[in-house]
């Protein structure tokens, strides 16, 4: 009987263990689009459909990216120019409207073909980290980490027929803003 009671308590622990979840907020959209010559152009909103931003990236014929983010007004903020090195390895250097640098994403790929990327500061110093993951149907899902590895939020990105981009940002924290990562 004592132990009838032990494994049932067990077992009630166990599913509830697995059925609690952190709480996660929506705090934003993006969805993208690419024209005919492979540029995309992304529009970001917040959790409540209102427009805070956009982004348009455009290739050179070396393979570099340039990334612009504008504010709701059209207000360039922030430049990113990736460039891929022979491994296959991209870093994203990022200024701000004056040019200058402030802050670097370095991307690698794993064997499983997930992606790990450590974000820096102007000086270098890690601020946080990203891990993506694909799907068999070609979903992506990303999970944001600060620089002491503590979870601060996800997104997740789906594609349609297409080839149009939907992603659902969310947050540990409900104040966070998609521009954070």
């Amino acid at each position: 009987m004592k132990a009838m009671k032990r494994m049932f308590t067990w077992m009630a622990v166990s599913i509830m263990a697995i059925t609690v979840q952190a709480q996660t907020y929506d705090v934003g959209t993006s969805t993208t689009s690419t024209d005919y010559f492979g540029n995309q152009k992304t529009t970001h909103k917040d959790r409540y459909g209102q427009t805070t931003g956009s982004s348009t990236s455009s290739t050179d014929m070396f393979g570099k990216t340039t990334t612009t983010h504008r504010d709701r007004y059209g207000n360039k903020i922030v430049t990113s120019t990736t460039s891929t090195d022979f491994f296959g390895n991209t870093t994203a250097t990022h200024r701000d409207q004056y040019g200058n640098t402030t802050g670097k994403a370095k991307t690698s790929t794993d064997i499983f073909g997930n992606t790990n990327t450590t974000y820096t500061d102007s000086h270098g110093h890690t601020t946080g980290s990203s891990t993506t993951a694909t799907d068999f149907f070609g979903n992506t899902k990303t999970t944001y980490k600060d620089q002491y590895g503590h979870t601060q939020g996800s997104s997740t990105t789906s594609t349609d027929y297409f080839g149009n981009q939907k992603t659902q940002q969310r947050s540990n924290d409900l104040n966070t803003s998609i521009w954070s990562w």
